[in-house]
């Protein structure tokens, strides 16, 4: 007979998603042990294959996948649409941190995910293919936020192209219909 904690894959679930102060505790320990931590970020709305694609393909280029999050607020801030976003925050980081691939979960409340950046200083920081890492101009869109931060603190900046016919609004519109 086999012996099973009750809801373990749950309190598993529960424990990647942390607050600001688990973070400053959990990054330096993480680094001690010679983690390369990858970051990126995201509203998440109603994930599909482009997320999980995307999500996958970020944790691949380190040992730890750190997860920031938009808060509520801020993802209507982004100019989505007054209908997003659809999914609250506690919905849409229990469903990110169920990847195997996502390590930690954060929410941000801010516009852009700077501050989180310079609180884990990323090994590597990820964004999507509509974002060029090269730019270095933060008025131009596909400028990524951080990534002269990450660079000069010795690490890299990477993109990830987009999945094809995959995107939460063309969901959103398809679904209208």
């Amino acid at each position: 007979m086999l012996n099973l904690t009750p809801m373990k894959n749950f309190q598993n679930l529960s424990q990647k998603i942390i607050n600001s102060s688990e973070l400053l505790n959990l990054i330096p320990a993480l680094k001690q042990e010679g983690k390369k931590i990858v970051f990126t970020n995201g509203c998440f709305d109603i994930l599909h294959k482009g997320h999980v694609t995307y999500l996958a393909l970020a944790a691949d280029f380190g040992d730890v996948l750190v997860l920031g999050l938009n808060s509520d607020d801020s993802v209507r801030r982004q100019g989505k649409g007054d209908d997003r976003p659809v999914n609250d925050f506690d919905a849409r980081a229990t469903v990110v941190a169920a990847l195997c691939f996502v390590d930690y979960v954060i929410e941000f409340d801010e516009d852009t995910p700077l501050r989180l950046i310079e609180t884990v200083v990323p090994d590597i920081l990820v964004k999507g293919g509509d974002y060029d890492r090269e730019e270095i101009d933060p008025t131009k869109k596909t400028y990524i936020v951080g990534s002269d931060l990450v660079r000069a603190n010795g690490g890299t900046v990477e993109t990830i192209d987009l999945v094809n016919g995959f995107s939460t609004t063309g969901l959103i519109k398809k679904l209208k219909q």
